[in-house]
Parts: C-alpha cells; sequence; structure tokens
C-alpha cells in the first residue's frame, strides 16, 4: 500500500510558497535580466501567478532553446522567470514526498547525493562484489538511449496519479509535463526545468524498484540515465541484459543505447561517470580532462573555477593533473 501524497493544491499555490520558492530560486540569479525584471514588481507578479493558479486559468508559457557543451552537445529549454519560479514552489514541496520512495542507490539530483558520493558507493560495491579483490568482479554498465527527450507523458502522469490523490494537483502537473514536447507530441522532458529532474527519478524509481525486488540485483547503482549492477559472474550479467532491456520497452517506453551495453571486469577498468575505475584506484576520463581544460581557459584561469576542478579530481589518482591544472 502507497503512503499517498497528502499536502492539497492550495498549500502548493499560497502566497506563503510562492514567496519561499522565490528566495531559493532567486539564489544565483540575481544579476540576469529576466530575473531582475520580474523581480521589480515582484508581489505583483507572484499575486498575478497565485490569482492564476487559484482560479484554475494558468497556463505553463513556452521555452527559449540553446546548446551547451557537457561535454556533448545537449539542447536545454529555458522556461521564463514566472513558470520556473512555480516549478520550485512545487518542487519543493514534492520533492521530500517523493524522496523517501526512492532507493537509497539513486543518486542523481537528490540532495545529500551527487556524484562523489555515487562513485565512492561504486568502489564498496566493487570491494564487496569482489570479496575484497579476492575474487572477479564483473560490472554491467548500461545507458539509455535520448533519456530526456523519451519520457512518455501519459506513464508519467500515471506514475503521479498512484501517489496523488488531489486532482488539481494532477492538473497542474499535467500543464507543465505537456508544456513541452520532443520530436514527437507527448513523448520529452525540457532538460532546462527543476521538476524535470524530479519528474525522472519518479519515472525511473519503477525501473529502480524491478531492479532490486524482481531481478534481485544486490548492487546496483543508478545515476541519471546510467546505471551500474555488479556481479561475481559474467554469464549472469549478460543474463539480466534481456528482461532490463524489455522492463524499459514495455513499462517505460525507453530504450538501452545499443552502443553503451558493457560486460566488464574491474581490474579491466570500468567507466562511470568521467572516471575510469580499476580495483584498486581510479583515473579520469580523457574526455573529462579535455573538458576541465577548456572550461578553465574559457574561464580565464579564475582562481575559483581551479580551485573547484582541484575539488573534483581530488577523488581520484591524479597527482599529475593537479600539477598541470596549478600551472594553468
Amino acid at each position: 500500500m502507497i503512503n499517498k501524497f497528502q499536502t492539497k493544491y492550495e498549500e502548493i499555490i499560497s502566497i506563503e510558497n510562492l514567496l519561499s520558492a522565490w528566495e531559493e530560486f532567486l539564489k544565483g540569479k540575481r544579476n540576469r535580466k529576466d530575473v531582475q525584471e520580474f523581480q521589480f514588481n515582484l508581489m505583483d507578479n507572484i499575486l498575478a501567478l497565485h490569482g492564476n493558479l487559484a482560479s484554475r486559468t494558468y497556463s505553463h508559457g513556452g521555452y527559449k532553446a540553446f546548446k551547451i557543451n557537457d561535454p556533448k552537445p545537449r539542447d536545454i529549454h529555458k522556461a521564463s522567470v514566472r513558470d520556473r519560479l512555480l516549478h520550485h514552489a512545487i518542487y519543493r514541496i514534492l520533492y521530500p514526498y517523493f524522496d523517501k520512495t526512492f532507493i537509497a542507490d539513486s543518486f542523481s539530483c537528490r540532495l545529500k547525493k551527487g556524484t562523489h558520493k555515487a562513485i565512492n558507493r561504486f568502489r564498496k560495491f566493487a570491494y564487496k562484489t569482489g570479496k575484497n579483490d579476492t575474487k572477479t568482479c564483473w560490472i554491467l554498465k548500461c545507458d539509455i538511449k535520448k533519456f530526456f527527450a523519451n519520457i512518455d507523458h501519459k506513464i508519467l502522469i500515471n506514475v503521479l496519479r498512484e501517489h496523488i490523490v488531489d486532482e488539481n494537483l494532477i492538473k497542474l502537473l499535467k500543464n507543465i509535463v505537456e508544456s513541452f514536447s520532443s520530436a514527437r507530441d507527448g513523448i520529452g522532458l525540457p532538460l532546462g526545468n527543476l521538476t524535470s529532474q524530479l519528474f525522472v527519478n519518479i519515472y525511473m524509481n519503477k525501473f529502480d524498484q524491478f531492479v532490486k525486488h524482481k531481478l534481485k540485483a544486490k548492487y546496483y547503482i543508478r545515476y541519471c540515465d546510467d546505471f551500474v549492477v555488479f556481479l561475481e559472474s559474467k554469464n549472469y550479467a549478460q543474463k539480466l541484459i534481456p528482461p532490463v532491456r524489455e522492463f524499459l520497452n514495455k513499462e517505460l517506453k525507453l530504450e538501452l543505447h545499443p552502443d553503451k551495453i558493457s560486460v566488464k571486469t574491474l581490474a579491466s577498468g570500468a567507466d562511470f561517470l568521467g572516471w575510469i575505475n580499476f580495483t584498486d584506484h581510479r583515473i579520469l576520463r580523457t574526455a573529462t580532462k579535455r573538458k576541465i581544460f577548456r572550461n578553465i581557459k574559457e574561464r580565464g584561469g579564475k582562481a575559483e573555477t581551479v580551485q573547484s576542478y582541484l575539488g573534483l579530481i581530488r577523488w581520484g589518482n591524479t597527482r599529475k593533473l593537479r600539477n598541470l591544472i596549478v600551472k594553468c
């Protein structure tokens, strides 16, 4: 029996919650022109947004599209300040509830999680599977093809309905979900929305539960659309691929990336979250190194940029790389 989300629509759209969401949204954005314009008439804008939401006349606006390289090209779609404020208001109330439903080893876009903890968990699971390097540790690694672009709106709304009883809230979430489609109508979420980060974890929680409880994968980690399973047998690792592919296709209408499925030993080096992991050390992926130097160069070698990268790479065997970064 699912413990349902009980917070009412009226609490989420309240002026108090919108104001609290604004304070959170504002961090790091005070100098942006669109944010300053919204803030110039802040109370009028918040009252207008609240009025639209209370009268059920709110309609999500369009998006401004642009590209980034991270390190591969990505399409980002940015909503208006008004809509992003609402995203924050929704997120700050929904996140604490849904986070409790997620498995411990889902690490993307969650408080007190992130890449560093995922990498440390990776090492812990590798040691456990390999019995402290006395046995071979096999790692099944998979990636989902065009993840955000292939999220099915109907499936997502149905998953949300399993948890949320307030129909007005469901209609609001549906409004946001359906405000964007990728190549096909009813498919895809925008990378730029805060709500998208939560929605994809809610969506993929179905898969996480399947892997943990149906496939009985004891050592499993997921970070966004990348996931790994640690096993003692190559044969068993290969046998997991068909049921994983079938569940993703049938239940979530997602596909494994055919070129990013691998079954490798830890000793031969397992690529995960920018690091090549071995039994006793890890090194940065070449593409990640290039990205670091490119970003430092683009930002003029600023001290804060250098220090942030020095902090990032301290999690692996990177003494030579640290020296090169310091000299930038």
